[in-house]
C-alpha cells in the first residue's frame, strides 16, 4: 500500500531555529525601538542563545518576538513592563509558556496579526537584501534533503510556517521542488484541519496515512479528534522538543517517537 506523509517543516526537515531568532531580534527593534536603545551585542547574543533553548514552546513564528522581549526584560529589569519577568527561568518559559503567552500579550497591549506580518516582513527584506546570509542561518537536518529527492511516497508538507518560506528554503537548501499545493502554510487552518482535508481527498483513498511532527502538543491535539483515528503519528525526536516531552509521548501508544536515520529510511 502506498504512503502519504504529511511533514511538518521546522523541527522536522528544517533546523531554521538560527535564522528565526535572528530574525525575531530584527523584528523586535522594529517593533519596540526604545527597548533596544543601548542593548549592548552581548545581550542580544545571549538572547539568541537561550532562543535555542526555548524553541519547544514555539508553535507559530510571532512567538519568536514575545520571547525575544521577554528574554530582554528578563535581563534588564530598567526596561520592564511585565508582571512575570522578575525572577522568571527559561525552564519557567518552557513549562509555562502557555498561561506566560496572554499574560505578556495583554500587558503589553500586543496583536497578534499586527506580529505575524511584521515578521513575514522583516524576513521578506532580508531575503530581498541578503538571500545568501538568510539561506545560512537555516539548515536540513542530515540526511533529510536526500530523503525528500527520492521519496517514493507522497509528501505533503503542513507547518505554522509562512508557505513562501517553506518553498525557498526546500528549493534553495535541499534542492526539492515541492508543488505549492502540496504545502499547507500559515493562513490554511489549523493542523487537524488540513488533516482531515488530507484524508478525505477521492485520490488519498486507500493510502496508509503518516504524520511527522516535532512538538507532542500538535500530536494530542490529533489524538483528540476521531475522524484522524487513521493517521499514524510519529514524533520527531530531533526536532525542537524536550526530553520531559519525549518520556510522555512514549507513554501514549498512538504516538510512536521517531529517529532521524529512521525517518530518511521511511521516506524512501
Amino acid at each position: 500500500m502506498e504512503d502519504l506523509y504529511a511533514l511538518d517543516f521546522d523541527g522536522v526537515l528544517c533546523d531554521s531555529c538560527g535564522e528565526s531568532s535572528l530574525s525575531a531580534v530584527k523584528a523586535a527593534k522594529v517593533r519596540w525601538p526604545s527597548l533596544f536603545d543601548g542593548v549592548e551585542s552581548s545581550v542580544e547574543d545571549w538572547i539568541v542563545d537561550q532562543m535555542h533553548i526555548v524553541r519547544p514552546v514555539v508553535e507559530t513564528g510571532y512567538e519568536n518576538l514575545l520571547l525575544v522581549r521577554l528574554l530582554l526584560e528578563i535581563q534588564m529589569p530598567s526596561i520592564r513592563k511585565s508582571s512575570i519577568a522578575e525572577g522568571l527561568t527559561v525552564e519557567e518559559i518552557l513549562e509555562n509558556w502557555s498561561t506566560i503567552k496572554p499574560v505578556i500579550m495583554a500587558e503589553w497591549d500586543e496583536d497578534r496579526d499586527v506580529l505575524i506580518d511584521l515578521f513575514g516582513k522583516v524576513r521578506d527584506e532580508w531575503i530581498d537584501n541578503d538571500l545568501a546570509t538568510w539561506i545560512g542561518a537555516n539548515r536540513f537536518y542530515p540526511g533529510v534533503a536526500d530523503a525528500l529527492k527520492f521519496a517514493s511516497s507522497k509528501l505533503y508538507i503542513v507547518t505554522t510556517k509562512q508557505g513562501r518560506f517553506a518553498e525557498a528554503l526546500l528549493r534553495e537548501i535541499a534542492g526539492v521542488v515541492i508543488p505549492p499545493e502540496r504545502i499547507y502554510g500559515l493562513g490554511t487552518g489549523p493542523k487537524v484541519k488540513v488533516l482531515k482535508q488530507l484524508q478525505d481527498m477521492p485520490e488519498h483513498q486507500g493510502l496508509t496515512l503518516n504524520f511527522v511532527e516535532d512538538r507532542l502538543a500538535t500530536l494530542k491535539n490529533v489524538i483528540k479528534e476521531p475522524e484522524l483515528s487513521k493517521w499514524n503519528l510519529y514524533l520527531g525526536d530531533w526536532g525542537y522538543n524536550t526530553l520531559k516531552e519525549r518520556e510522555e509521548a512514549a507513554t501514549i501508544s498512538r504516538i510512536r517517537i521517531l529517529q532521524l536515520s529512521d525517518f530518511s529510511k521511511k521516506l524512501k
